[in-house]
């Protein structure tokens, strides 16, 4: 059965990775993959075609598809927009909409950009993290919230963090899955000291590690998370965190990585279908320059093939194939650093596409 796939390109670098990643899946077609894709304008590109950043006809398709290729919303010429229609909020309204709670973030080293990373090769040496981030509820999304006029005359800015149970179970259930394929070690982060609601989340974590009794579960408040991450990141397997906590988690990780344009993500909802994109934003700064690094975008292909499409052995296949690009010396301007620049070769976004192509062909 053919498996329907939107295409959504966004904004800033957007359409020029997801150009490279399309070029992935074309050659896969071309080989016996059955998908289908549709491409439509989402973040500032949806706002300049409809007036909304999340276009009725864009939120039909990422409904009827069976995995959405998303590349990057957002850019410096629409930040003067009312917060309610900024490119943001049609990234944030395809996941509340589709129920996308729970985000998958991996962390991962590879050996060939040891030197890229800003911390010492033994510290990061092997680094294999999988940060799983609530991704519909707490800060992001409670209400009441807003700016109000005090009495005074004073403005005060206003937002809820809130959890129900059911959100913190669903969530919980998801990381303690993931961690029993992996090393069976999961960190449930939270501020429970201070903030209520994670003491609850920290609760329901407890109640249910009672269904995976093999897997080790460990707590640590976020701020400690954050310093241990860069002090001794190997020490994590699976970490479990809030929506917010693990928007600045994940990214802190990223970096320990070499760059964060090697990073992919899946936001899957219940029952596997999911949006897949990279982490590293619209990079309006090097948009049309045709440098940036389309790896992450390339590697989200890969997460979308092994947890929405059921494709596991293509998914590895994509995946070797980067491994042999990165052994071939080619580089983008963000993994090419000082210290590895002997010997490498410098590629644009384009030439580091066509390399992945050729090397699973």
């Amino acid at each position: 059965m053919t498996k329907k796939i939107a295409v959504l390109p966004g904004d800033g670098i957007g359409p020029e990775i997801i150009a490279e990643a399309v070029k992935v899946l074309e050659s896969l077609r071309a080989g016996g993959l059955d998908i289908e894709m549709n491409e439509a304008p989402v973040g500032g590109a949806g706002y300049e075609a409809s007036g909304k950043p999340l276009p009725d006809d864009t939120l039909a398709l990422a409904k009827e598809s069976d995995a959405i290729l998303l590349g990057a919303v957002g850019g410096h010429q629409w930040e003067s927009l009312d917060i309610s229609v900024r490119p943001e909020k049609g990234l944030l309204g395809l996941r509340a909409e589709l129920e996308l709670f729970s985000n998958l973030r991996p962390a991962i080293l590879y050996k060939q950009l040891a030197d890229a990373s800003t911390l010492k090769p033994e510290v990061v040496a092997g680094l294999d993290i999988m940060i799983v981030r609530e991704l519909t509820g707490g800060i992001y999304f409670g209400q009441p919230r807003g700016v109000r006029t005090l009495d005074n005359g004073e403005k005060q800015g206003f937002n809820t963090l809130v959890y129900a149970e059911s959100e913190i179970e669903r969530i919980g259930h998801s990381a303690f899955k993931i961690a029993m394929k992996r090393g069976k070690k999961l960190c449930s982060v939270d501020k429970a000291n201070v903030l209520e609601c994670t003491e609850l989340w920290r609760e329901v974590m407890i109640r249910v590690s009672k269904d995976y009794p093999e897997v080790e579960l460990s707590h640590m408040y976020v701020d400690n998370a954050a310093m241990q991450l860069v002090r001794a990141p190997k020490q994590f397997d699976v970490m479990v965190t809030t929506n917010m906590f693990g928007d600045i988690l994940s990214d802190c990780a990223a970096m320990l990585t070499g760059s964060i344009g090697m990073l992919p993500s899946a936001s899957l909802d219940a029952n596997g279908k999911g949006m897949y994109e990279p982490i590293h934003g619209s990079a309006p700064d090097i948009a049309g320059q045709n440098v940036a690094n389309p790896l992450a975008t390339i590697l989200s292909v890969a997460m979308m093939l092994r947890y929405s499409l059921n494709e596991t052995e293509l998914a590895n296949r994509i995946e070797s194939a980067v491994e042999k690009v990165l052994d071939q010396g080619l580089r983008t301007a963000d993994i090419l650093s000082d210290s590895t620049s002997d010997g490498m070769q410098k590629v644009s976004t384009s030439e580091m596409g066509d390399a992945v192509v050729a090397a699973l062909t």
